[in-house]
Protein backbone atom coordinates (compact mmCIF):
# COMPACT_ATOMS: atom_id res chain seq x y z
CA UNK A 1 0.00 0.00 0.00
CA UNK A 2 2.67 2.45 0.77
CA UNK A 3 4.89 1.61 -2.49
CA UNK A 4 1.11 1.93 -4.31
CA UNK A 5 0.63 5.80 -2.47
CA UNK A 6 4.08 6.79 -3.05
CA UNK A 7 3.52 6.00 -7.00
CA UNK A 8 0.41 8.03 -6.98
CA UNK A 9 2.10 10.59 -5.15
CA UNK A 10 5.05 10.45 -8.09
CA UNK A 11 2.24 10.66 -10.67
CA UNK A 12 0.46 13.31 -9.49
CA UNK A 13 3.17 15.49 -8.95
CA UNK A 14 4.25 14.93 -12.30
CA UNK A 15 1.21 16.08 -13.67
CA UNK A 16 0.88 18.87 -11.86
CA UNK A 17 4.56 20.11 -13.19
CA UNK A 18 3.56 19.44 -16.68
CA UNK A 19 0.19 21.34 -15.92
CA UNK A 20 2.15 24.30 -15.07
CA UNK A 21 4.08 24.25 -17.74
CA UNK A 22 2.01 23.60 -20.73
CA UNK A 23 0.02 26.52 -19.07
CA UNK A 24 3.34 28.79 -19.22
CA UNK A 25 4.06 27.34 -22.88
CA UNK A 26 0.32 28.41 -23.72
CA UNK A 27 0.69 32.05 -21.98
CA UNK A 28 3.73 32.63 -23.98
CA UNK A 29 1.90 31.26 -27.33
CA UNK A 30 -0.76 33.98 -26.31
CA UNK A 31 1.45 37.04 -25.76
CA UNK A 32 3.45 35.95 -28.79
CA UNK A 33 -0.16 36.12 -30.92
CA UNK A 34 -0.90 39.28 -29.40
CA UNK A 35 2.60 40.48 -30.27
CA UNK A 36 2.43 39.92 -33.91
CA UNK A 37 -1.36 41.18 -33.88
CA UNK A 38 -0.25 44.49 -32.59
CA UNK A 39 2.97 44.22 -35.19
CA UNK A 40 0.30 43.91 -37.84
CA UNK A 41 -1.95 46.78 -36.95
CA UNK A 42 0.94 49.15 -36.74
CA UNK A 43 2.12 48.07 -39.99
CA UNK A 44 -1.31 48.30 -41.30
CA UNK A 45 -1.63 51.52 -40.12
CA UNK A 46 1.70 52.76 -41.14
CA UNK A 47 0.35 51.63 -44.93
CA UNK A 48 -2.69 53.27 -44.31
CA UNK A 49 -1.26 56.26 -43.17
CA UNK A 50 1.50 56.30 -46.39
CA UNK A 51 -1.55 55.76 -48.72
CA UNK A 52 -3.76 58.78 -47.64
CA UNK A 53 -0.48 60.77 -47.41
CA UNK A 54 -0.58 60.31 -51.66
CA UNK A 55 -3.94 61.47 -51.89
CA UNK A 56 -3.14 64.51 -49.96
CA UNK A 57 -2.67 67.66 -52.25
CA UNK A 58 -2.05 71.32 -51.99
CA UNK A 59 -4.07 73.56 -54.37
CA UNK A 60 -5.11 77.26 -53.62
CA UNK A 61 -3.49 77.09 -50.59
CA UNK A 62 -4.85 74.29 -49.04
CA UNK A 63 -3.82 71.33 -47.83
CA UNK A 64 -6.72 68.61 -49.30
CA UNK A 65 -7.24 65.27 -48.92
CA UNK A 66 -8.81 63.98 -52.15
CA UNK A 67 -10.12 60.15 -52.62
CA UNK A 68 -11.87 59.16 -55.26
CA UNK A 69 -13.49 55.89 -56.55
CA UNK A 70 -11.79 53.83 -53.67
CA UNK A 71 -13.37 51.80 -51.59
CA UNK A 72 -12.75 53.41 -47.65
CA UNK A 73 -16.02 52.09 -45.52
CA UNK A 74 -14.17 53.10 -43.13
CA UNK A 75 -11.07 55.82 -42.01
CA UNK A 76 -8.64 54.80 -39.90
CA UNK A 77 -7.51 56.32 -36.72
CA UNK A 78 -4.22 57.17 -38.35
CA UNK A 79 -5.99 59.77 -39.90
CA UNK A 80 -5.07 61.76 -37.14
CA UNK A 81 -1.48 62.12 -37.83
CA UNK A 82 -2.74 64.37 -40.88
CA UNK A 83 -4.78 67.05 -38.42
CA UNK A 84 -3.33 70.15 -40.73
CA UNK A 85 -5.85 68.69 -43.18
CA UNK A 86 -8.55 72.12 -44.39
CA UNK A 87 -10.38 69.80 -46.64
CA UNK A 88 -11.63 66.94 -47.33
CA UNK A 89 -13.15 65.68 -50.67
CA UNK A 90 -13.93 62.43 -50.43
CA UNK A 91 -16.68 60.75 -53.21
CA UNK A 92 -17.90 57.36 -53.84
CA UNK A 93 -15.60 55.92 -51.35
CA UNK A 94 -18.51 53.73 -49.55
CA UNK A 95 -17.90 55.19 -46.83
CA UNK A 96 -20.42 54.34 -44.18
CA UNK A 97 -19.88 56.56 -41.23
CA UNK A 98 -18.15 59.74 -40.79
CA UNK A 99 -15.60 59.14 -37.33
CA UNK A 100 -16.14 60.73 -34.13
CA UNK A 101 -12.71 61.86 -34.17
CA UNK A 102 -13.49 64.31 -37.11
CA UNK A 103 -14.42 66.73 -33.99
CA UNK A 104 -10.60 67.06 -33.93
CA UNK A 105 -9.80 68.34 -37.13
CA UNK A 106 -10.13 72.17 -36.06
CA UNK A 107 -8.52 73.52 -39.22
CA UNK A 108 -11.43 71.99 -41.56
CA UNK A 109 -12.79 74.53 -44.03
CA UNK A 110 -14.59 72.22 -46.54
CA UNK A 111 -15.91 68.67 -45.51
CA UNK A 112 -17.17 66.92 -48.76
CA UNK A 113 -18.25 63.82 -48.32
CA UNK A 114 -21.09 63.80 -51.12
CA UNK A 115 -22.18 59.87 -52.80
CA UNK A 116 -20.86 57.70 -49.72
CA UNK A 117 -23.36 55.60 -47.78
CA UNK A 118 -23.29 57.54 -44.83
CA UNK A 119 -26.15 56.90 -42.48
CA UNK A 120 -25.72 59.72 -39.59
CA UNK A 121 -23.76 62.20 -38.53
CA UNK A 122 -21.88 62.49 -35.09
CA UNK A 123 -22.59 65.24 -32.90
CA UNK A 124 -19.12 65.88 -32.84
CA UNK A 125 -19.18 67.53 -36.22
CA UNK A 126 -20.00 70.88 -33.65
CA UNK A 127 -16.73 70.85 -32.92
CA UNK A 128 -15.58 72.37 -36.44
CA UNK A 129 -16.04 76.30 -35.41
CA UNK A 130 -13.82 76.86 -38.96
CA UNK A 131 -15.94 74.96 -41.09
CA UNK A 132 -17.50 76.85 -44.04
CA UNK A 133 -18.87 73.62 -45.95
CA UNK A 134 -20.43 71.02 -45.26
CA UNK A 135 -21.29 68.79 -48.06
CA UNK A 136 -23.43 65.24 -47.51
CA UNK A 137 -25.27 65.10 -50.16
CA UNK A 138 -26.22 61.41 -52.04
CA UNK A 139 -25.92 59.78 -48.98
CA UNK A 140 -28.40 58.09 -46.26
CA UNK A 141 -29.29 60.05 -43.74
CA UNK A 142 -32.07 60.10 -41.90
CA UNK A 143 -31.68 63.38 -39.46
CA UNK A 144 -29.64 66.09 -38.91
CA UNK A 145 -28.15 66.60 -35.81
CA UNK A 146 -28.80 69.90 -33.54
CA UNK A 147 -24.90 70.09 -33.02
CA UNK A 148 -24.54 71.40 -36.88
CA UNK A 149 -25.71 74.15 -35.02
CA UNK A 150 -22.36 75.17 -33.41
CA UNK A 151 -20.86 75.31 -36.58
CA UNK A 152 -20.13 78.81 -36.51
CA UNK A 153 -18.59 79.49 -39.83
CA UNK A 154 -20.88 77.25 -41.99
CA UNK A 155 -21.76 79.15 -44.95
CA UNK A 156 -23.29 76.07 -47.25
CA UNK A 157 -25.12 72.97 -46.45
CA UNK A 158 -25.43 70.38 -48.76
CA UNK A 159 -27.63 67.48 -47.48
CA UNK A 160 -29.78 66.84 -51.13
CA UNK A 161 -31.11 63.23 -51.82
CA UNK A 162 -30.42 61.46 -48.85
CA UNK A 163 -34.31 60.73 -49.85
CA UNK A 164 -35.20 60.39 -46.17
CA UNK A 165 -35.05 63.67 -44.16
CA UNK A 166 -37.92 65.44 -42.95
CA UNK A 167 -36.70 68.09 -40.68
CA UNK A 168 -34.20 70.55 -39.57
CA UNK A 169 -33.42 71.12 -36.13
CA UNK A 170 -34.70 74.73 -34.72
CA UNK A 171 -30.96 75.37 -33.57
CA UNK A 172 -29.75 75.92 -36.78
CA UNK A 173 -30.52 79.15 -37.08
CA UNK A 174 -28.30 80.27 -35.01
CA UNK A 175 -26.28 79.75 -37.94
CA UNK A 176 -25.78 83.50 -38.64
CA UNK A 177 -23.33 83.25 -42.71
CA UNK A 178 -25.37 80.16 -43.77
CA UNK A 179 -26.56 81.39 -47.03
CA UNK A 180 -26.46 78.56 -49.59
CA UNK A 181 -28.65 75.27 -48.81
CA UNK A 182 -29.82 72.41 -50.67
CA UNK A 183 -32.29 69.75 -49.72
CA UNK A 184 -34.11 68.75 -52.50
CA UNK A 185 -35.19 64.70 -52.91
CA UNK A 186 -35.50 64.49 -49.45
CA UNK A 187 -39.27 64.34 -47.27
CA UNK A 188 -39.60 67.40 -46.04
CA UNK A 189 -43.45 68.40 -46.51
CA UNK A 190 -43.23 71.76 -44.92
CA UNK A 191 -40.31 74.75 -44.96
CA UNK A 192 -38.94 73.74 -41.78
CA UNK A 193 -38.74 76.67 -39.39
CA UNK A 194 -35.10 76.80 -38.91
CA UNK A 195 -34.90 78.22 -42.71
CA UNK A 196 -37.88 80.84 -42.39
CA UNK A 197 -35.56 82.45 -39.28
CA UNK A 198 -32.51 82.50 -41.10
CA UNK A 199 -32.36 85.95 -42.59
CA UNK A 200 -29.09 86.07 -43.97
CA UNK A 201 -30.35 82.70 -46.48
CA UNK A 202 -30.01 83.80 -50.74
CA UNK A 203 -30.55 80.24 -51.93
CA UNK A 204 -32.21 77.79 -50.99
CA UNK A 205 -33.35 74.11 -53.00
CA UNK A 206 -36.08 72.00 -51.94
CA UNK A 207 -37.12 70.88 -54.92
CA UNK A 208 -38.27 67.10 -55.23
CA UNK A 209 -39.98 66.91 -51.46
CA UNK A 210 -43.60 66.62 -50.62
CA UNK A 211 -44.07 70.56 -50.07
CA UNK A 212 -48.15 70.66 -50.35
CA UNK A 213 -48.20 74.76 -49.24
CA UNK A 214 -45.78 77.41 -48.48
CA UNK A 215 -46.06 78.99 -45.16
CA UNK A 216 -47.28 82.77 -44.80
CA UNK A 217 -44.16 83.50 -43.04
CA UNK A 218 -42.20 82.44 -45.97
CA UNK A 219 -41.13 86.59 -46.79
CA UNK A 220 -39.16 86.17 -43.28
CA UNK A 221 -36.49 84.66 -45.35
CA UNK A 222 -35.81 88.28 -46.79
CA UNK A 223 -32.50 87.93 -48.12
CA UNK A 224 -33.04 85.12 -50.66
CA UNK A 225 -32.32 85.16 -54.09
CA UNK A 226 -32.83 81.85 -55.47
CA UNK A 227 -35.73 79.32 -54.54
CA UNK A 228 -36.29 76.13 -56.16
CA UNK A 229 -39.28 74.32 -55.71
CA UNK A 230 -40.12 72.19 -58.38
CA UNK A 231 -41.47 68.53 -58.24
CA UNK A 232 -43.71 68.99 -55.07
CA UNK A 233 -47.09 69.18 -54.41
CA UNK A 234 -48.04 72.50 -54.15
CA UNK A 235 -51.06 73.48 -54.71
CA UNK A 236 -51.15 77.32 -53.86
CA UNK A 237 -49.16 80.06 -53.18
CA UNK A 238 -49.56 82.82 -50.22
CA UNK A 239 -49.98 86.67 -50.33
CA UNK A 240 -46.93 86.64 -48.43
CA UNK A 241 -44.63 85.81 -51.11
CA UNK A 242 -45.12 89.02 -53.44
CA UNK A 243 -43.11 90.90 -50.09
CA UNK A 244 -40.33 88.53 -51.15
CA UNK A 245 -38.82 91.50 -52.80
CA UNK A 246 -35.12 90.23 -53.64
CA UNK A 247 -36.69 87.08 -55.31
CA UNK A 248 -34.45 87.17 -58.55
CA UNK A 249 -35.18 82.76 -59.12
CA UNK A 250 -38.33 81.08 -58.51
CA UNK A 251 -38.79 77.45 -59.86
CA UNK A 252 -42.41 76.31 -59.57
CA UNK A 253 -42.72 73.11 -62.33
CA UNK A 254 -44.43 70.19 -62.02
CA UNK A 255 -46.54 71.12 -58.79
CA UNK A 256 -49.94 71.35 -58.10
CA UNK A 257 -50.94 75.29 -58.87
CA UNK A 258 -54.43 76.26 -60.10
CA UNK A 259 -53.25 79.63 -60.17
CA UNK A 260 -50.71 82.48 -59.96
CA UNK A 261 -51.78 85.39 -57.24
CA UNK A 262 -51.90 88.68 -58.44
CA UNK A 263 -49.33 89.66 -55.98
CA UNK A 264 -46.71 88.57 -57.90
CA UNK A 265 -46.88 91.36 -60.64
CA UNK A 266 -44.69 93.71 -57.77
CA UNK A 267 -41.92 91.20 -57.61
CA UNK A 268 -39.69 93.89 -59.67
CA UNK A 269 -36.56 91.87 -59.16
CA UNK A 270 -38.23 88.32 -60.44
CA UNK A 271 -35.97 87.85 -63.20
CA UNK A 272 -36.51 84.27 -63.99
CA UNK A 273 -39.67 81.82 -62.84
CA UNK A 274 -41.03 78.58 -64.22
CA UNK A 275 -44.80 77.40 -63.74
CA UNK A 276 -44.62 74.69 -66.35
CA UNK A 277 -46.76 71.38 -65.93
CA UNK A 278 -48.97 73.08 -63.17
CA UNK A 279 -52.49 72.57 -64.08
CA UNK A 280 -53.32 76.00 -64.26
CA UNK A 281 -56.81 77.22 -64.38
CA UNK A 282 -56.14 80.17 -67.50
CA UNK A 283 -54.92 78.76 -70.73
CA UNK A 284 -52.75 81.52 -71.83
CA UNK A 285 -51.03 82.23 -74.95
CA UNK A 286 -48.13 84.59 -75.14
CA UNK A 287 -48.43 86.89 -78.13
CA UNK A 288 -45.84 85.93 -81.39
CA UNK A 289 -42.52 87.44 -81.32
CA UNK A 290 -41.44 89.89 -83.39
CA UNK A 291 -37.96 88.31 -84.58
CA UNK A 292 -36.65 84.93 -84.02
CA UNK A 293 -34.20 85.93 -81.34
CA UNK A 294 -36.84 87.34 -79.42
CA UNK A 295 -38.64 84.10 -79.24
CA UNK A 296 -35.82 81.95 -78.60
CA UNK A 297 -35.72 84.34 -75.25
CA UNK A 298 -38.78 83.92 -74.37
CA UNK A 299 -39.02 81.33 -71.43
CA UNK A 300 -42.09 79.20 -71.99
CA UNK A 301 -44.02 79.25 -68.54
CA UNK A 302 -41.26 82.14 -67.70
CA UNK A 303 -41.93 86.16 -66.55
CA UNK A 304 -43.76 87.18 -69.51
CA UNK A 305 -46.15 84.11 -68.97
CA UNK A 306 -46.42 85.35 -65.56
CA UNK A 307 -47.46 88.51 -65.92
CA UNK A 308 -50.16 87.76 -68.80
CA UNK A 309 -52.04 85.05 -66.96
CA UNK A 310 -52.14 87.30 -64.24
CA UNK A 311 -53.53 90.29 -66.08
CA UNK A 312 -55.68 87.77 -67.63
CA UNK A 313 -56.86 86.67 -64.17
CA UNK A 314 -57.04 90.46 -63.24
CA UNK A 315 -59.80 90.93 -66.03
CA UNK A 316 -61.53 87.74 -65.28
CA UNK A 317 -62.34 88.32 -61.67
CA UNK A 318 -62.67 92.21 -62.24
Amino acid sequence: MAETAVCLGTFTAVKTLWEVRIHKINEELQKEKEFRQRLLLVWEERAALAKLKEKVINEGGRAILRIEEEEWKTLPSCLLKLIHLQEWQLHRTSLQKIPRFIGRFHSLVVLDLSRNSIESVPKEIGQLTNLQELLLSYNRIKSVPKEISNCISLERLELAVNRSICDLPPQLSDLKKLSHIDLCMNQFTTIPSALLNMPNLEWLDMGGNKLQELPDAIDRMENLHTLWLQRNEINSLPETIGNMKNLSTLVLSNNKLKDIPACMKDMTNLRFVNFRDNPLELEVTLPPCENTDEEEQQEMFGIDFMHMYIQESLKKTG
